[in-house]
């Protein structure tokens, strides 16, 4: 079927992304789904600094590449094998399948999925190989969802059900931003009341965080970001306390629990640092490959300090996204506070740009029936 979508050809343009265009809108066939494969129709998209870091070349992948991973949509057809999904249903595509049958999958959302890290890094669909084409010319799935697009086809194990009472736009942030964030809060952090928890990054990703944190009872939640207008809007959204970096250093200030959002050394050194005797310092960021930072082991040791990597939240898609889902429900997650804009596909470059210079917290590509 013909589809229209947004194709990266090209890595590494310079900003402004309106002036290099690195990436296009245009039609593409898209292959029926496979025997364990979903057609899906997607309805909302989230624009996230993970699709940034393919545009920018900080993190490369195969091109061209139909980018997005932080969608949702509604069912359309199912591959023969497929059981645990039904046409018509809404479902949220998470960037990171799980076999269930890996090593990683065992470690219960501690470690990535073997096979779909690898599928993910080839631009493949978890059962193999690509359904998207160009003319004669193939094209790479982007974490096996590539959402940027009118319809995607999707392993059924990269993809979580909600039911019609979840929006679309609620529904796609649940699938990076959500999971990403707040499952660093939900699965690593666990913070207990009494406790206060700090977020260095309030992006998507780290507001997520500070919401989640937020539905932990007694646990005082501060929000820190060089950028006024980030902090205001954590403030809106009812984080108790927020600094910049440089009002954290002058106060002193330390957190039982500290996440990082950024994705940067200098700032994961700089949440090392605010993290408090006993406590823990948890990454959720993807810096570049060769951003290295200095650290004593023996302020860990001495201080009994802990450091995580997070990947995806450590979380489990089909176990945690009903969890935040009724923590929505139950008005104690007010995500509607993370969708900074609804944007049109063709406005995709322009989006880049200001998810770059920090303009936007979520913008979310809204398609048919898919209005925020």
């Amino acid at each position: 079927m013909q589809i229209r979508g947004a194709v990266l050809d090209r890595i590494g343009d310079p900003a402004p992304f309106t002036a290099s265009q690195p990436l296009r809108v245009t039609d593409l066939e898209l292959a029926a789904p496979g025997p364990t494969e979903v057609l899906v129709k997607v309805e909302a998209a989230g624009v996230c600094h993970s699709d940034l870091s393919v545009v920018d070349g900080n993190r490369p992948r195969p091109v061209p590449m139909l980018l997005g991973h932080e969608a949702a949509g509604r069912v359309v057809e199912v591959g023969s094998e497929v059981s645990d999904l039904a046409v018509g249903q809404r479902v949220v595509m998470t960037f990171l399948p799980r076999c269930g049958d890996c090593a990683g999958c065992a470690t219960d959302g501690l470690a990535p999925c073997q096979p779909g890290s690898v599928s993910n890094g080839a631009g493949e669909l978890l059962g193999g190989g690509g359904r998207l084409t160009d003319g004669d010319s193939p094209v790479a799935h982007h974490l096996g969802v590539s959402g940027f697009a009118t319809h995607a086809v999707v392993d059924h194990r990269s993809l979580v059900p909600v039911d019609d009472d979840v929006p679309p736009h609620i529904a796609a942030v649940l699938g990076c931003a959500v999971l990403t964030g707040g499952g660093a809060v939900l699965n690593v952090a666990k913070p207990k009341p009494g406790s206060t928890l700090a977020v260095v990054g309030l992006g998507g990703v780290g507001l997520a965080a500070a919401l989640t944190a937020l539905a932990f009872e007694g646990v005082h939640v501060v929000g820190i970001d060089p950028l006024p207008h980030k902090l205001e809007a954590a403030k809106a959204q009812g984080v108790h306390e927020v600094m910049t970096p440089q009002e954290a250093v002058e106060r002193g200030f330390k957190a039982d629990k500290v996440i990082e959002a950024v994705g940067r050394g200098s700032v994961f050194a700089a949440a090392i640092a605010l993290t408090a005797p006993g406590g823990s310092t948890i990454t959720v960021g993807l810096p570049t490959p060769d951003d290295t930072i200095e650290l004593s082991p023996l302020s860990l040791v001495a201080e009994g300090r802990t450091v995580v990597g997070s990947y995806l939240g450590s979380a489990v898609p089909k176990r945690d996204i009903p969890l935040f889902v009724e923590l929505w429900r139950a008005g104690k997650l007010p995500l509607e506070g993370l969708i900074s804009s609804s944007i049109a596909l063709e406005d995709i470059n322009r989006a880049m740009d200001q998810l770059a210079d920090g303009s936007e917290l979520r913008q979310v590509i809204t398609f048919e029936d898919g209005a925020a």
